[in-house]
């Protein structure tokens, strides 16, 4: 069993026994926690609530909602929903906060409550702080029988979510039903299987094949959309002589695409394309975190824009993106935030603008995907013993490469020309995690090893 309580909410495994896993005593002190900080922080007694189709989903739901009602805090439920779909939610309901249960792309044993404060984005590290310190002193007060919270069970946010992407001005719905796409989806038996059909009809696409569409949480393979996991799409994209394949994960904030030859896009290159068509009608800066490929940055620079680099952590890309007033954003997971709709990674957002792009564009997906540059990135890591300094082993690293352009705004990234190599200690476990990119799985996989021996060689000489 695993509990794992951070400054972005509470994540765990369903059972167990209390604070060993996600056990019903968690998320009732947790959710009380969030409550009252939600509550001294805006002076709002609203709190709009969201989950995925994971089978544990409808349990904690209850527990959530109940927990909410007894601090006195009214709760807009908008029961099976998406993560972006919570975050418009908000804002747009004047609520103090909000919270989606699902973990992601973790498999279905897991759960999670994602906290957003009053302007329908995720927590800062410091309100996450505040929220813990509650949770942990027993910091909150329950109401009185006459004024427990009311329940407002509010179905119309998908509408409203597809409403106001159509409503954008890149978003070119007669573009694409004349492209007549036909399209395969793997929705992971979660609640994209309600959302994702709903956007593709409403932006005029006429054939859709579902694949895993039930949103029943039985996920079918890892939810995780990454190509290992994406081989009956691929296959499915192929016999049915499709354009394109969508998948998404099982709360729709990552997204990712399949080629109609059934090769994937690549995830890191969903922000790329989304990017690319933004910039060509909008002139403006990029922001990714320092784990997503040089792609970004060489789209960028080529349409006359400047990429920044953030921090892991979407927190950390949203306020780079407001400081450098980005036209569009996100991070290498397929993540895609484009903030003349909210500031928050939006699957149904990137498939609309990305549709448009291909319609515009006029040729296949691998054609498109062929314009952009071939980067692959290397993921690896080293696992130290437990009283290892970690912070110290990668100053030694960043002595060593101290000529060479770097960063430490999140570990330690070093550039070599197009090439790089991006060191980060894990805050759960004893490892560094090591990301290289270069232009060919080799270059990329070259560069991690010879960082990788260069840390096992300051480590004999300590």
């Amino acid at each position: 069993m695993t509990l794992i309580k951070s400054i972005s909410g509470i994540r765990g495994t369903i059972g167990g026994t209390v604070g060993e896993g996600l056990t019903p005593l968690d998320i009732v002190k947790f959710t009380a926690a969030y409550g009252t900080w939600a509550v001294n922080k805006s002076g709002i007694k609203k709190i709009v609530l969201g989950r995925d189709a994971r089978i544990s989903g409808n349990m904690v739901n209850s527990l959530v909602i109940g927990t909410l009602q007894g601090l006195g805090i009214d709760v807009i439920d908008l029961g099976l929903s998406t993560t972006p779909t919570v975050e418009i939610a908000v804002p747009d309901k004047k609520a103090a906060g909000g919270i989606i249960l699902t973990a992601s792309h973790n498999p279905k044993q897991w759960n999670a409550l994602k906290l957003l404060n009053a302007d329908g984005e995720f927590i800062s590290d410091a309100d996450g702080k505040e929220v813990l310190e509650i949770a942990e002193n027993n910091d909150f007060k329950f109401a009185e029988v006459n004024d427990l919270g009311k329940v407002d069970n509010s179905d119309n946010y998908l509408q409203k979510h597809i409403d106001k992407i159509l409503a954008l001005p890149l978003v070119d719905v007669a573009a694409i039903t004349k492209a007549d796409f036909k399209i395969v989806i793997d929705c992971v038996n979660s609640t994209g299987g309600i959302f994702v059909p709903a956007l593709l009809k409403a932006l005029g696409v006429k054939t859709v094949h579902e694949l895993y569409c039930k949103p029943d949480g039985n996920f079918p393979h890892n939810p995780e959309p990454l190509p290992e996991n994406l081989v009956a799409l691929s296959k499915e994209v192929v016999n049915k002589r499709a354009d394109l394949g969508i998948a998404v994960d099982p709360d729709v904030d990552r997204l990712c695409f399949v080629c109609e030859d059934g090769n994937v896009f690549g995830e890191e290159y969903t922000l790329v394309a989304v990017a690319d068509y933004i910039l060509k009608h909008t002139k403006g800066n990029t922001v990714s975190n320092l784990s997503s490929t040089r792609a970004l940055r060489d789209v960028t620079e080529n349409a006359g824009g400047e990429y920044h680099a953030a921090a892991v952590g979407e927190v950390n890309v949203v306020n780079k993106m407001k400081e450098v007033t980005a036209v569009i954003g996100g991070e290498g997971n397929g993540g895609v935030i484009y903030p003349e709709l909210h500031y928050g990674r939006d699957a149904l957002v990137g498939i609309a603008l990305f549709l448009t792009h291909l319609a515009k564009y006029g040729k296949s997906v691998s054609n498109l995907r062929s314009t952009y540059p071939g980067y692959f990135i290397s993921k690896n890591k080293i696992t130290l013993t437990p009283e290892m300094d970690i912070d110290a082993l990668l100053l030694k690293v960043e002595e060593k490469y101290s000529k060479q352009p770097h960063s430490t705004i999140d570990g330690l990234k070093i550039e070599f020309d197009k090439e790089w190599v991006h060191l980060r200690k894990s805050n759960t476990e004893p490892i560094i995690r090591i990301y290289s990119e270069g232009n060919s799985e080799t270059v990329a996989n070259n560069l991690a090893n010879k960082i990788i021996a260069d840390i096992k060689e300051i480590l004999k000489l300590s």
